[in-house]
């Protein structure tokens, strides 16, 4: 089996599947995504394969200047959208945006 290219947390699995989380902000460490890539996704937690997405557009982002568009892209509140980055990548101000779309 092929392996993943991105992973998500679990808990996020089902709106990207819904189509309700259309992006996704990562670190410098995953900035290398371009649109046009098409990747296969999988869980954080056991690396299982779940979906392919397709990359539509990158961009650059700081802690904040996030807005409630990318909240909303998110299927989350501005506060709760920011927490969740902060708590995942703490000490960290500058941030890529990943969109896609399901394939």
């Amino acid at each position: 089996m092929a392996p993943n290219d991105i992973t998500f947390f679990q808990r996020f699995q089902e709106d990207i599947l819904a189509g309700r989380k259309t992006i996704t902000i990562r670190d410098a460490s995953e900035s290398h995504f371009k649109t046009g890539d098409v990747l296969r996704v999988g869980r954080f937690e056991d690396d299982g394969y779940f979906c392919t997405i397709k990359v539509t557009a990158t961009s650059e982002v700081t802690l904040d200047s996030l807005t409630e568009q990318h909240a909303q892209q998110e299927n989350m509140t501005l506060p709760e959208l920011k927490a969740v980055i902060a708590e995942i990548y703490p000490d960290q101000q500058q941030f890529y945006v990943i969109e896609f779309q399901c394939v």
